[in-house]
């Protein structure tokens, strides 16, 4: 599958696009003052405690405290809140992480009011974004990504990803790590790291262990609320997640951001360093990429299939509900195989769109109606076959038999919700204009009117549109007609100022006709 990312950069900020196999699947919007960004670390502090939703609010610094449950704790939460402490107070750089003793761990079934008692300040992670009203949610589970890895401090466990299926490769990667990991950290080891050597993995490693101590750097004197680390950039963190053989190409419009990603690929992946390029063209950069096209025709209620069936998609601030409708064209004369043809092709888009708009929460689908239960169960698979690449946790359940799928996908970050509209410059947003099937009626009409009023030498000012249609055929053009049977001189001029249905006649003065 050959994947592209086309960045474009604009005065407020970047857009990345992800493009597979030529179709867009993820659109990123990175404001040049973003805060709060799921990875985000920050040193906050405790202002509420909510023993009945065994929950805390966290000053981070947001408009409203961020939300920190029990179950997002972590059981080294004891030994995070002594770090955050030591690390705040190290007047005279004397603090090793390598010789910090950690605090036991907590139950599972505890109470907050317990843990966080005195209101503490701590070291946490944005878990999500701020989404609608709500402020940020947090964890203090804390995780370090990287390209191979991600490291978690305060534990002392190995894990393997279940990505990884031979089981002597998951032997090697859990023994290689055992070796060299250091103290007081964890290792989660990930998909990617398939088959890579040890002086990959260590380098990896190494790079987390430095960013782990400029954390406990940041942390020196500290005033809560304030951010401790940032995440890295969305195009980073994508090359990061994404970067694999199938990546043939980064196209990006702003020397500093090439200069940045072209370092980050020489560092992480220099073999691939060649497949990035600045796009310098007069045209825009996603408009060169049919990417502004693709954002149109992929956002809004309505989603049109190659078939003739569409999707409409409705959404309230957790559910969405996505309804499959047939359209006008049929594959077969039975009934049964065009539901599961059209099920099938709408499986497809509805995993993109998924993806594509970032839709979290519970999601149903309202597919066709099938019959036969081993068609619900093509369609299931199908949908779940093609969610494989979605990074975001989900679940899917069977098609019940009205029909009905429904599906969890891990909302993370906002919804993205592009409006694709615009005003209808014929009619200001009215939603009434002439009828176009009568348009050129409606003009010959008037020209004959004027070729019997002594007017031979006329120009018709129109819309380019409208021109164009006007003088198609080098001897069979509308305009050619007209001026065969009205014996006048005519000719078509566009005009980018006029509305689409609107015209105007000139007389062989330029002057306008008024009619």
């Amino acid at each position: 599958m050959n994947k592209e990312l086309i960045i474009n950069s604009s005065p407020d900020g970047v857009e990345i696009a992800l493009l597979e196999e030529k179709k867009l699947v993820e659109i990123h919007n990175e404001k040049i003052d973003a805060r709060f960004a799921v990875g985000d670390l920050y040193l906050g502090k405790v202002k509420k405690i909510i023993p009945g939703l065994n929950a805390a609010f966290v000053d981070v610094g947001f408009d409203k405290d961020a939300f920190l449950h029990y179950t997002d704790l972590s059981p080294y939460i004891k030994s995070i809140i002594k770090f955050t402490h030591d690390a705040m107070n190290d007047q005279h750089n004397q603090f090793d992480f390598a010789k910090f003793e950690s605090a036991p761990e907590i139950v599972k079934t505890g109470k907050i009011s317990e843990v966080l008692n005195g209101k503490p300040n701590v070291l946490v992670q944005i878990l999500k974004e701020p989404i609608a009203a709500k402020g940020p949610r947090l964890t203090c589970e804390i995780s370090l990504a990287g390209r191979f890895i991600v490291l978690t401090p305060f534990n002392e466990i190995v894990a393997v990803s279940k990505k990884i299926h031979s089981s002597d490769e998951r032997k090697r990667l859990q023994k290689m790590m055992e070796s060299i990991r250091p103290k007081n950290f964890g290792v989660i080891v990930r998909t990617a790291a398939e088959g890579k050597t040890t002086a990959e993995l260590h380098e990896d490693l190494r790079t987390l262990e430095a960013n782990w101590k400029n954390i406990q750097s940041n942390l020196k004197g500290a005033v809560p609320p304030t951010r401790i680390m940032n995440e890295e950039s969305k195009t980073t963190s994508i090359l990061r997640d994404l970067l694999s053989e199938d990546f043939n190409k980064i196209v990006v419009n702003d020397k500093k951001i090439y200069d940045i990603t072209l370092s980050y690929l020489q560092r992480i992946a220099p073999h691939k360093s060649n497949i990035i390029s600045l796009h310098t063209g007069d045209i825009g950069i996603f408009d060169q990429y049919a990417i502004t096209k693709q954002v149109k025709s992929s956002f809004g209620k309505t989603i049109n299939l190659n078939s003739g069936a569409y999707l409409i998609i409705e959404h309230t601030e957790a559910l969405h509900v996505v309804d499959v409708n047939s359209g006008f064209k049929s594959v077969s004369n039975n009934q049964e195989e065009n539901a599961l043809q059209t099920n099938l092709e709408a499986a497809e888009e509805i995993a993109r769109q998924l993806r594509l708009r970032d839709i979290g929460g519970i999601i149903v689908i309202d597919f066709i109606d099938m019959k036969l239960p081993e068609n619900r169960k093509k369609v299931q698979e199908a949908l779940e076959g093609f969610m494989k690449t979605d990074r975001a946790r989900h679940s899917i359940l069977p098609i019940s038999k009205f029909g009905l799928l429904q599906a969890t996908r891990q909302r993370i970050r906002p919804e993205v919700n592009i409006n694709t509209s615009e005003d209808c410059p014929a009619c200001s947003g009215t939603g009434t204009i002439t009828a176009s099937l009568l348009l050129e009626d409606e003009m010959e009409k008037k020209l004959a009117y004027l070729a019997t009023h002594g007017h031979h030498k006329l120009t018709i000012l129109v819309h380019p549109i409208i021109h164009s249609h006007l003088t198609k055929g080098i001897f069979n053009s509308i305009i050619k007609r007209w001026k065969k049977k009205y014996k006048i001189k005519l000719h078509s001029q566009a005009s980018n100022t006029s509305h689409l249905v609107e015209y105007k006649f000139l007389d062989d003065q330029m002057e306008e006709i008024k009619l």
